[in-house]
């Protein structure tokens, strides 16, 4: 039996929200009548507040086992997508069995009772062109997958098997928990976890949170004497916590609400209701009478940041007014006058942000971090004394009314035209705010701010004082014999003498000038872009849109250059220009920002891009501030020596990245031409001064070919006139022919194994495997082989093999070359058996496709079909799918779809085909701890002399 509320769409423009369990009787025009006893199984009625543009339906199950649902049926998704939230997380791990949470959420996946094999539920999803993952967090475990739309039953029917009947196959049990070992060491590095495992030293020691949650071989091993062993703690822990009454669902699908309703029923009632409870945490996160506290880290990285935290009730109570979000609206306020701005301008910081993590329900952390010059890192008291001089600031005249109504109205405007995500996206969002807010707002909680209280605003600003604070400093420099335990972070409790001086010029904001009037909608949608203004030395495109339901429009705008990537400097200082324009920028655009209006200039092989997102009333002295910036704007001393730092800091630091990342830039400098290496941009960087940026700009206003486009709700004659404007600032004067193309090689017959330059412990084999022709049909034929190999690959090397947490096989292309990588990241197996295991996997795979049939090959086919005809589901990413189309020398954008209706003509004779031409181009890049960087310029040199 259920109990259903059934959810309709609140259209006011005035925000009227009601109680959870309100009896209603409405009349909406186009919405029939609901009441407490309108219908049988409805016993109560409650309205969402939605979007007004919001033409999807929705309805609320709660299922006799308690399990609480929430059903989006949206005609218009290409993709079908389901989370499960359960409320239980790493806070509730055993203390002699830490990280338990999440390898019970690792073992889930590998078999049930009805699919006992342990890559059933992958392969289905993999066939059907979805996709899936999960992740543990302190207070929430979360399951969640996509899939074409009619195969949604048979995943709903695997994926509730989950919480059914799992098998804790035993014979996983020690694999599962070297993969979750492998997750670790992945993450042993990253600077967050390090910090965070430094602060629980410090936090409450008895606080649920502070323990260590991800889990290792150690963690995770069976207890001495083998009573009870792993895998019964495991079933324990999962009978203790998992319960249809702690559970939240979120379904997003086409289907009608009908239909999945009775999909969920059938496969989600006979979850077990044990009658738990969400476990609350009453311990105290911090021991405020060891507070104040200051402490110092060392940081891996070329990078200093120091973060002050202040102890604050959760604010989840107080969701509907929002309390902290002013008060990190102001202090991460970046406009002229901010602690931000002022800290810049003495060339101590570059970036600021403030608010509220470490949360558990009832206590929570109120935050600002802020990145650091090293200046910034010798003067820390005078920036802890900035950071209270403006904290005063606000308490003499920040808490005012008008400042919260105008934040206030930016959210209802957001909300009002919000854009809906991903299905996958859209539904784990659902679940978890379905587990923690009333019906009414499981859409709009984020955004509701129903008004302003000043006493509660007081209640939290008063716990952000010197008395109260934790300050963390982070620098390479810090050397300690305390290390912390799972992330070996040296650290150091030190006196603070808390005598800094602040720094002048501090202010708060005034009234927002930037924000929008006019939101109407203008009718209409292109099927695709068409040509705006065609000229030798200028190209502008346009396409009016809309379908997302929101009057935004997003512009692009790339002048190109002959010269941005002729050298290594010339590559930097192109950089340094489009970094600069943001950094210039940044104060007086930051009120355009928060006002839903948004600029960003990058740099590329070809020049720079300008990129404006957001509402259509503004864009426009938007726009033209942008390019009389650029071409006027004084390049200060300070500001170029800030941008060139932070540039600099990005390359000193790249040996530390990922290796996935590390690997797949080196793979991009071998195959692409021109390409430079983060050493040679930092060697170039280091013998440029400002008068060098200030030449080249210059230089590279001079001579310019330009590219545009608008997509969005904006009309041919205004996109027209916005075009002109952009081509009367800028004056172009080259063609296409005289700008580089950014090029890709072909693998030489001998290819090297090449090694990043790492300072990394894990190993790595990237196997990049190169189509010869960069045709449609070859790019569909290596889409479908590699989407037939991702899912063995991921099994066996693995989960059966267990060679690492990173393993992964997928279509890869450089530009419009086709290739298939694959991937595996490992801790402790070295690159060379690593590649032995991929040798061994490719050589059985190539067995396989000799005896595959077009019939078997068929879901693969329609798997990658599916997700190329996959629509947009935001306007940003049709714009960007659309830009990408234009750097091609023949324009089409439908490439997508040509490639899709090819891929469903792939014939398993073309795969054997294409087989043999991608074991023919076959590049590794290893890495090992102990290995020398490779010479990658001289091997991409010696293809270019082939090629040429």
């Amino acid at each position: 039996m259920l109990r259903v509320i059934t959810l309709n769409p609140y259209r006011p423009l005035a925000r009227t929200p009601l109680a959870v369990g309100t009896m209603l009787s409405l009349s909406l025009v186009g919405f029939p009548s609901v009441s407490a006893d309108s219908a049988e199984g409805v016993s109560e009625a409650v309205t969402p507040i939605v979007s007004p543009f919001d033409e999807r339906s929705y309805r609320v199950l709660t299922l006799e086992n308690g399990l609480q649902t929430l059903l989006v049926s949206a005609p218009d998704a290409d993709k079908a997508a389901a989370s499960m939230n359960v409320r239980v997380g790493s806070a509730q791990d055993p203390e002699d069995l830490q990280g338990l949470a999440h390898f019970l959420e690792h073992m889930l996946f590998l078999g049930t009772k009805p699919y006992p094999e342990s890559d059933a539920y992958q392969s289905y999803l993999s066939r059907n062109a979805g996709s899936h993952n999960a992740f543990t967090a302190p207070q929430d475990t979360n399951y969640f997958f996509d899939i074409e739309p009619s195969a949604l039953p048979g995943a709903l029917d695997r994926f509730s098997a989950f919480f059914l009947s799992p098998l804790f196959n035993a014979e996983k049990l020690e694999s599962e928990r070297n993969i979750v070992h492998s997750e670790y060491m992945a993450r042993i590095r990253d600077e967050g976890r390090r910090e965070n495992d430094v602060v629980n030293q410090v936090l409450n020691a008895d606080h649920p949170m502070t323990s260590f949650s991800v889990g290792s071989r150690e963690t995770l091993a069976d207890r001495p004497g083998g009573e009870p062993t792993l895998r019964e703690r495991v079933i324990d822990f999962y009978h203790q916590h998992y319960d249809a009454n702690v559970m939240t669902l979120a379904v997003v699908a086409p289907q009608s609400l009908d239909t999945l309703e009775t999909w969920v029923a059938e496969h989600f009632a006979a979850i077990p209701n044990r009658g738990l409870d969400v476990p609350q945490i009453g311990t105290p996160l911090v021991d405020e009478q060891a507070l104040p506290l200051t402490l110092e880290r060392a940081s891996l990285k070329d990078s200093r940041q120091v973060r002050f935290h202040f102890p604050i009730p959760d604010p989840i109570d107080d969701y509907t007014h929002q309390p902290t979000q002013l008060l990190a609206h102001l202090i991460g306020d970046e406009s002229d006058g901010s602690v931000l701005a002022v800290l810049r301008e003495a060339g101590l910081a570059d970036g600021l942000s403030a608010g509220v993590g470490h949360r558990d329900g009832e206590h929570a952390l109120f935050s600002v971090s802020i990145s650091l010059t090293p200046d910034g890192a010798e003067h820390l008291d005078d920036i802890e004394a900035t950071l209270f001089a403006a904290i005063d600031n606000i308490r003499k005249q920040g808490l005012e009314e008008w400042r919260y109504q105008e934040q206030a109205n930016l959210r209802e405007q957001a909300f009002r035209f919000q854009q809906h995500g991903a299905p996958q996206q859209e539904a784990t969002g659902l679940a978890m705010n379905l587990s923690r807010y009333p019906v009414e707002d499981v859409q709009y909680a984020p955004y509701r701010m129903d008004g302003f209280d000043a006493d509660m605003h007081r209640t939290y600003l008063n716990n952000l004082t010197p008395e109260n604070m934790l300050r963390v400093y982070s620098g390479p420099e810090v050397e300690s014999e305390h290390v912390s335990p799972w992330f070996n972070t040296q650290w150091r409790k030190v006196n603070s003498t808390s005598d800094g001086t602040p720094l002048e010029g501090l202010a708060l904001p005034g009234p927002n000038p930037f924000i929008a009037e006019d939101l109407t909608l203008l009718e209409g949608s292109d099927e695709k872009p068409s040509p705006l203004i065609e000229a030798p030395t200028f190209r502008a495109w346009h396409m009016q849109e809309d379908r997302f339901n929101t009057p935004k429009v997003e512009w692009r705008v790339s002048l190109q250059h002959p010269s941005t990537s002729y050298s290594a400097e010339e590559a930097v200082l192109t950089r340094l220009l489009a970094q600069w324009l943001n950094d210039s920028l940044n104060e007086s655009l930051y009120p355009a920002w928060l006002a839903g209006q948004s600029f960003n200039s990058y740099a590329h092989s070809r020049g720079i891009t300008l990129a404006f997102s957001g509402w259509r009333d503004g864009q426009t002295p938007l726009i033209e501030r942008t390019l009389t910036q650029l071409a006027e704007a004084d390049i200060s001393a300070g500001a170029f020596e800030r941008i060139k730092f932070q540039l600099q800091r990005g390359w000193r630091n790249a040996p530390d990245d990922s290796l996935m990342r590390q690997a797949q830039r080196t793979l991009g400098e071998a195959l692409l031409t021109p390409q430079f290496s983060s050493e040679a941009l930092l060697a170039a960087s280091e013998r440029l001064k400002r008068h060098h940026l200030e030449d080249f700009r210059r230089r590279f206003l001079d001579a310019l070919y330009v590219d545009a486009m608008a997509v969005g709700n904006v009309s041919e004659a205004q996109a027209k006139h916005q075009a002109e404007l952009i081509r009367g600032q800028l004056r172009p004067r080259l063609t296409p022919d005289n700008i580089t193309q950014l090029t890709p090689l072909n693998v030489s017959a001998d290819a090297p194994v090449l090694h990043p330059n790492s300072t990394r412990d894990e190993s790595l084999v990237l196997r990049y495997l190169q189509g010869d022709a960069a045709t449609l049909e070859q790019q569909a034929a290596a889409s479908v082989l590699a989407q037939r190999l991702q899912t063995p690959f991921y099994q066996r090397l693995r989960t059966e093999e267990q060679l690492g947490y990173i393993v992964n096989a997928g279509y890869s292309p450089l530009l419009e070359a086709p290739g298939i990588a694959l991937v595996v990241q490992s801790p402790d197996t070295q690159s060379a058996v690593i590649a032995e295991r991929m040798d061994a996997f490719l050589q059985d795979a190539e067995v396989r496709l000799s005896e595959l049939d077009d019939e078997a090959l068929a879901p693969y086919r329609q798997a990658v079909y599916e997700r190329l005809t996959q629509r947009d589901t935001r306007l940003e990413a049709l714009a960007n799918r659309h830009w990408q189309a234009t750097a091609l020398d023949e324009v089409a954008f439908n490439r997508h779809e040509q490639r899709a209706d090819l891929a469903l003509e792939v014939s398993a004779d073309e795969l054997r085909a294409l087989w043999n031409s991608l074991r023919e181009g076959q590049l590794d890049i290893r890495f090992d701890p102990e290995d020398e960087k490779s010479d990658v310029k001289a091997y991409r040199e010696s293809l270019e002399a082939f090629a040429r």
